[in-house]
């Protein structure tokens, strides 16, 4: 290679790597995209199915990219970000749909119907608009810690699972060594 097109190698690679760097499709703000019937809920494992009622959560960890838990239910998404060291970040962003409209809308500000049916069954329906005895977010949230205190069914069976992980990954690890 001729002295005057030495840098043409290391400008191509340069320019490609620029161009993977900027090709995210996902937004650093903002509701993603739920891909139904294939996105799971990260609190409780199920397939996210019901367009009423997806919620989530979006979190900024240090130095790196934000990141986005999808779920199934308002209340497994609120459980779920109790439990997280950053639960308290004024940047965490909160998204769940208006189960008439499907729309996004910002968790924190969204009015909470009672339903008979969500799919964990905390029967809240989050909408825009003002409704006669609707909860606001921190009522709504109230609510769901009394439905899973109440009734834990879902927090059982989610430790129930995570026991059963960790004893499988135990056996492995033993096996592994011997």
């Amino acid at each position: 290679m001729s002295p005057d097109r030495q840098w043409l190698p290391g400008i191509v690679s340069g320019l490609l790597l620029l161009s993977l760097l900027g090709c995210s499709n996902e937004p650093d703000t903002g509701p993603v995209k739920v891909h139904f019937d294939r996105d799971i809920c990260t609190r409780c494992r199920m397939v996210l199915s019901d367009p009423r009622f997806v919620a989530e959560v979006r979190w900024f960890p240090e130095g790196k990219r934000s990141k986005i838990a999808k779920f199934d239910d308002i209340g497994c998404a609120t459980l779920w970000l109790q439990e997280q060291p950053f639960r308290d970040d004024p940047r965490v962003e909160i998204w769940v749909a208006d189960y008439r409209t499907y729309r996004w809308i910002d968790a924190r500000k969204a009015h909470y119907v009672k339903l008979n049916n969500s799919p964990m069954e905390y029967g809240l329906g989050a909408q825009s608009d003002p409704a006669p005895d609707a909860l606001d977010f921190e009522q709504a949230k109230a609510q769901i810690r009394e439905i899973e205190r109440k009734f834990n069914v879902h927090g059982q069976q989610l430790k129930q699972r995570l026991e059963e992980m960790a004893r499988k990954r135990a056996l492995r690890q033993q096996a592994d060594t011997q």
